[in-house]
This record gives structure tokens, sequence and C-alpha cells, in this order.
């Protein structure tokens, strides 16, 4: 037998093999789907009973896209049991043969056709879609499903902490919904990017069956800053053990934030290097010409522009290639976004049409304690499991609409009139942007563990109104399922251990400690400083929370008349900030170094207006929000207020003050009236007494800085 003949024979007996072995599967199934009840035929994996059709659409080619799902109208149980279904199989739908008009599906061979009843459907399976878990959970129709136990795993970065280590476990073993309370100076970052790794790259041995690897991640954030950072760490050269992560960041590169590799990564980067771009170009350039052509500017027109028939065929011309062009554009977008294993975006641009029919395995949102519930359900509704990271300690969203003076409503349509008739106009700015506790001591002044319910119990399901835009996804769901859905990290990298103790006592129920490489630093452990052993300069950089106390000084407060009405600036605590700076930078502190927070816009100003011409811009001047999420060596806080009605305004917003207290890596200087300020309500007292207790406080005015 010759070579030919050889091989001829050979596929011919796997095609003959194939067909027997295809002729028994059909057997078998039409044996099932006639002699089997449906119940039992779901239990085996081979039907999905009570579907329903969500949606419908036209697909690439014409076809019609039919989703079945089961909404809670339909069923109680929404999540869909164990089944043998994947793209590709071959299926039928068809009416349930009771009285009850709900929807089966079956795996059926397409010989078995035959035997369907008229009222059937046969098509592929397209694709399946888990986005339904997750969205029953967000809204408290499902409780989470238990995380598997993930004991033994080997970590790409071992430098992670027990918590940080135990997070990362946390988040692989939940299947729906984790979420990662990352107090200040945590590393947030460096736990959500293990995430990221350990979820494209799972790596141990004794990890649980359920652990499937994602095959594309969407990393969102509430600001353009948050998502580049963690995208100039994804672009850093790998870890041993695993491979350069593909990355593309999607948004205008005039907002992404970096040069070189950060820019190589955004999507017009990419796209204008792939095989595509050069076709795009020449299709740009032939509609170019032709705009010329009918403006009478190509060369060898010199002037004459076309009329009549000419025109028209020009502009038919211009729109078909443009036509081409937008299709030609969308095919080199999909195929860089087919190519990415983590996609980066903010969540507002998450919703961008480029994303439109790209699913994810696993959405991770940062920041998302600084984002509108809103802008965090764009990427929800992508993927099949959500991580949210931040800290609801820290700022919420800043809302300008807010009136705290009017309650929620528990009818919408009387929310909806109230809303109508109040305006946040006759507000001003800075009380405008507080959050919630604004207007008194409310939920957020009780610690974790001081709350009504057990540590690992599950409250009751409760979908309510919110009371306002400032209530983010990740408390109220927090609230929702209780603290089982979440885990802290507890070791902070930042700040001295005596100022981090205040904050850690009254609002992480004592869990937040200091790492021992920054416990005990102090500015005089700083490589620009030189040694100087005089009493003065011991004094200064050698402690590392220092109060200012003006009490009885009358150094009160005023509304600045060029300022937006309302907000507050303090002359006499800004010369007070312009002496400190001076003795810091009088003993090695670079300006640099060093800022200056308070709450109010107008003390700012008036502060800039008084540093910038000793220090320039080097030494930064803003306000408590903008601060958030950065840090100094050290910082000195203004409170301003100081007035013989004992009103503090938004300083009882104890998260706004957490804020400003945790910026300070080894110096924080307060400086402000106790008298005024301990009336604030209960958070405020207590911070005046730790004050007094640890602090070196200095009673008295610009006297005593002498």
């Amino acid at each position: 037998m010759s070579g030919l003949d050889t091989i001829s024979s050979f596929f011919d007996r796997q095609l003959a093999l194939l067909q027997i072995e295809r002729n028994a599967e059909i057997e078998q199934n039409t044996l099932l789907l006639s002699n089997c009840s449906h119940k039992l035929l779901e239990q085996r994996g081979f039907a999905l009973l009570n579907l329903s059709v969500v949606n419908m659409q036209v697909g690439m080619g014409g076809r019609n896209l039919i989703e079945l799902g089961r909404p809670p109208a339909f069923s109680t149980d929404s999540i869909l049991p164990a089944h043998t279904f994947r793209p590709g199989d071959l299926a039928r739908i068809e009416a349930h043969s009771g009285s009850s008009k709900t929807i089966k599906n079956k795996k059926t061979p397409k010989s078995a056709t035959t035997s369907a009843s008229e009222a059937s459907l046969e098509g592929v399976v397209y694709k399946q879609i888990a986005k339904l878990m997750i969205v029953n959970v967000l809204l408290g129709i499902n409780s989470p499903t238990k995380p598997a136990d993930i004991n033994e795993m080997e970590f790409y970065d071992t430098s992670l902490n027990e918590s940080q280590r135990k997070a990362v476990q946390f988040v692989l073993g939940s299947k729906e919904l984790a979420c990662i309370h990352g107090p200040p100076g945590t590393g947030k970052t460096h736990t959500l990017l293990e995430i990221i790794r350990q979820s494209l790259f799972p790596r141990g041995s004794g990890l649980p069956i359920e652990i499937v690897p994602a095959k594309k991640i969407l990393v969102c954030g509430a600001s353009n800053l948050s998502v580049d950072n963690i995208l100039e760490r994804l672009l850093l050269p790998p870890l041993a053990g695993m491979t350069q992560i593909r990355c593309t960041r999607i948004g205008h590169p005039a907002r992404v934030r970096g040069s070189g590799s950060s820019l190589d990564a955004t999507l017009d980067a990419q796209s204008s290097r792939s095989e595509q771009a050069a076709l795009l170009k020449d299709v740009q350039t032939e509609i170019s010409d032709s705009l010329l052509l009918i403006a009478g500017k190509a060369k060898t027109q010199k002037g004459r522009k076309p009329r009549g028939d000419e025109r028209r065929k020009l502009w038919n011309d211009i729109k078909e290639l443009r036509k081409e062009y937008r299709k030609r554009e969308k095919g080199v977008v999909t195929s860089v976004l087919s190519e990415a294993q983590v996609v980066l975006a903010t969540c507002h641009s998450a919703g961008g049409r480029v994303l439109d029919n790209v699913d994810f395995d696993l959405i991770i949102i940062d920041e998302a304690t600084q984002a509108l519930e809103a802008s965090c359900w764009i990427p929800v509704v992508k993927g099949k499991k959500l991580i949210l990271a931040g800290d609801p300690m820290q700022l919420p969203p800043t809302v300008l609409s807010r009136d705290a003076r009017f309650k929620t409503p528990r009818n919408p349509k009387e929310a909806l009139a109230n809303a109508k008739k109040s305006s946040s106009d006759d507000l001003p700015i800075d009380s405008q942007l507080t959050s919630d506790s604004e207007s008194g001591e409310d939920s957020q002044d009780e610690t974790e563990s001081s709350r009504p319910q057990a540590k690992n119990k599950v409250i009751a399901l409760s979908l309510r109104p919110s009371r306002s835009l400032s209530t983010t996804l990740f408390k109220r769901l927090e609230q929702m399922h209780g603290p089982s859905i979440k885990r802290m990290l507890e070791v902070q990298y930042r700040m001295h251990e005596m100022i981090c103790d205040f904050p850690s006592k009254m609002l992480y129920s004592s869990r937040l400690r200091s790492d021992k490489s920054v416990a005990t630093h102090l500015l005089k452990d700083l490589e620009n400083v030189t040694s100087d052993e005089s009493e003065k300069s011991r004094e200064i950089l050698g402690a590392p929370i220092v109060f200012f106390d003006t009490s009885g000084c009358e150094y009160f407060e005023k509304s600045n008349e060029h300022e937006d009405e309302g907000s507050k600036c303090n002359e006499n605590e800004a010369m007070l900030v312009k002496s400190w700076v001076d003795k810091l930078v009088g003993a090695g502190i670079l300006p640099s170094q060093i800022a200056v927070i308070t709450p109010y816009q107008a003390q700012v100003t008036l502060v800039s207006s008084i540093l910038s011409a000793s220090y320039g811009v080097e030494l930064e001047v803003g306000t408590v929000d903008g601060m958030q999420g950065r840090e100094k060596e050290a910082i000195i806080i203004s409170l301003v207020r100081s007035n013989d009605k004992r009103e503090v305004g938004f300083l009882k917003d104890k998260r706004r003050l957490n804020v400003a207290m945790t910026r300070a890596r080894r110096h924080m200087c307060v400086i402000g009236d106790s008298s005024t300020v301990q009336h604030g309500g209960p958070f405020l007292k207590k911070w005046m007494t730790w004050l007094e207790d640890k602090a070196d406080v200095y009673y008295g005015g610009l006297e005593e800085m002498q």
C-alpha cells in the first residue's frame, strides 16, 4: 500500500470511528430525553427548567440571540443549578408541557429535532452569563455564597503581611462578592495587585477545585489617578514565577498619568501599533484627499471646486469611506482588547462603546468608597465576580445636591417632590461638600465592634432607599450582608505609632497598628536633616505630635468676603502656621516634605498667600478633600473654627478629620481652639482630650511660638 493510500485509510478510519461515536451519543441522548422526566434531566445536567426570555437581540450575520434566565418574577431561586451546557452545544428551547408558561432548555442532538414539539426552537449555545448572580447579591435578593476555604497557596509577593494574605485568600475563595477595607497606608494597592496575579495565574497545590483562572479582568477606579497607580505597578517587571501581564488602558491619553510604558499601554497607542492600523491610515488618507477635492484645494484642481453630480459622488464616497473606517476601527479595537488580560478604566469610562460587548471574569473597583453607587453599576454588569476596595471611614463621594435638612421619605414620589422643592443653592459651598455625618452624630459614630450585630452573622437582607448619594455601594453592602463580606487590612506603613493611635482606637476598633519600619520614625531620622543636638531642634524634630491650643486667645474666625459664602478663615491661625513652617524648614525639613491642610477653602487661600512668597509651590497648601490618598513627612492642620457660639460646622464629620489626621508620616501639628472644637460632639471632645494627653501642647498665641 502506497504512502498516500495509508494516509487516506487512516483518516477514513478516524471519520468512521467519529461517526460511530456520534451515533452512540445521539442514541443515548434520545433515550434520556424520551424516557426521563424533566426534573430528572435537570438533575443530570441535561435540562434547565423554569427559564424565561430575559433579552433578545440580533447578532453577527443576522442571527437571533436569545438570553434566558430566572428573574425573581418567575422563580425564587435565580441561580441556575449545575448543568452540562457549554458554548457551541446544540440546544432546544420548548414550552413547558404543563399548564404554566415557563420555558425549559434541553441539550439535544440535531437528529432528534423530529421528536420535538412544534412549539420549540433549536439553536446553539452562544455563551453563559453569570452576571445575574452578582446583581441579585447586590440587590439583596440572594446572600453571597460562602467563600471556599483556601489555607495553602503560594504568594507571588512574599512581602505581604498576614492580614493582606488573608484578604487575598478570602477574595479568591469568594464566588460573587468580596470587599477589602483598606485604612490609610495599609497597602491596599499591593493587595489588589496580588489578587490580580493570583486570579490570572492561581499558584498553589492546595487550591480548591472551584478556583478557576480568570481570562480577563476589568480594573476600575473612582478617579484616573487610582487607575493609573495600579497600571504603573502592573507594568513593572513581573515577579518571580510569572510572565508580564498584558494590560490595556481605556480612556483619553491626555488623562493618563505618567509617560513611557503607561502611555504605551493605552488603547490608542496599542491600536496604532496593530497590524490593521496601516489599513486604517489608508482609509483616513482617502477621506482627507476627498475632502480636499471638495474644498478645491487638491494640487491637481488649481482652485476649481467640483459641482453637481461630481460633488455628490465625492460626498457619497466619503460617506462609504467613513463607514469602512468605523468598521475597521472597531475590528482593531476588538483585536487589541481580545489580547488584553487586564483592562483598566475609570468607572465612567467602562461604559464606553469600546467595551459594549466585552465580558469579564472579574471586576475590581478601587476607591469604591469615593465613587457614587450609580457609577459602580457601570462596570458591575460586565462581570461575573465583583471586588470592592476602599475605606468607608474616609471621605465619601462629593455630592453637591444633598440638603441634610430633608430626610429621605419612604415614598419615592414624595422623595422626588422634595428633591424638586429643595435646592443646595442656599447652602455655602463648604457645607455642600460634607458627608452624612455633617448634621450630627450618626451611624459613623459606631465602630465596627460596637455595631448591633454578631461578628459573622449576616443580617436580614433588606434593600432600602439610601439617605443620599453619599451612601456608597461598599457601605450599603456591608450594612445589608454584614461584616462577613469583607476583610480589613490591619498593618499600616505610613504613620508613627502615636499618630496612628487615635484613629485606630476610634474608627478601626484598635485593629490598625503600625509596622515596625514606621512605628518610631521621626523627622530627625530623615536623610536631609543635619544632626543638631540643640534643645530647640530636638523639640521640633523629635515630637511626632504637636498641638497649639489657642483657647482664650480670641483668635476668632471670620467669613472671607472674597471667597464662597460661608467659607471661613482665621488670620491668626494662618500666622501660627507660617511660624511653625519656618521652624521646620529652619531645622532642615524641605518645603516639599511639608503640607498644610485645612477644611476651608478660604483658609487655603489665606495661608497660600502668606507662604507663597517664601516657599513658592514646593510647600503644598490644600483642603482636606484634596489630600485624600496623599501623604507628607510633616502635616500642619489648621482647624479654623473659633467663636463664642461654639459652632464647628462640618468639623463634626469624623471621616474628614480622619483623612486630616492620617496624612502625616512622622510629624503632625494641630492648630485650633479647643474651647470651641470640643463642643462639636463626642468624637471631637475625645480628640481634644487625646491631644492634650499625647501631644506636645503649647497654650497661647503667637508669643508662645517665639
